[in-house]
């Protein structure tokens, strides 16, 4: 393979990672799902050549490593609002209470239930 298809791969890949980075950073997940099809299509392509010079590589790595940081971020940040809202869905249909003990009482709440006010 030549140099030049090469360079080209790299460059492509450089610049998918650089629009991978700025998916991540606005939370954009539909494009980065998008990319990831492309991405993969790339490195596949860069293993099937062969590589002249390693120092592409390595700034390739660098990039990949940050936006893998980033990812997983943004997937610790999505376990951590569904955990929230897992939390939130249980407190709105019960209550716990504690008794004279200090023991932990659940009292199940239905959703359909109305408060009925008297005057």
């Amino acid at each position: 393979m030549s140099n030049e298809q090469f360079e080209d791969v790299i460059d492509a890949l450089d610049d998918l990672l650089e629009a991978e980075r700025a998916a991540l950073l606005v939370g954009d997940l539909d494009e980065i799902g998008r990319l990831l099809e492309r991405k993969e299509g790339l490195i596949d392509e860069l293993a099937a050549l062969d590589a002249a010079d390693a120092e592409p590589l390595e700034a390739l790595n660098a990039k990949v490593k940050r936006n893998q940081a980033l990812l997983d971020q943004a997937l610790e940040g999505i376990r951590a609002v569904s955990k929230r809202l897992a939390e939130l869905r249980r407190v709105r249909n019960s209550l716990e209470t504690y008794d004279e003990k200090g023991e932990r009482h659940q009292i199940d709440v239905s959703p359909d239930s109305s408060l009925e006010k008297r005057a």
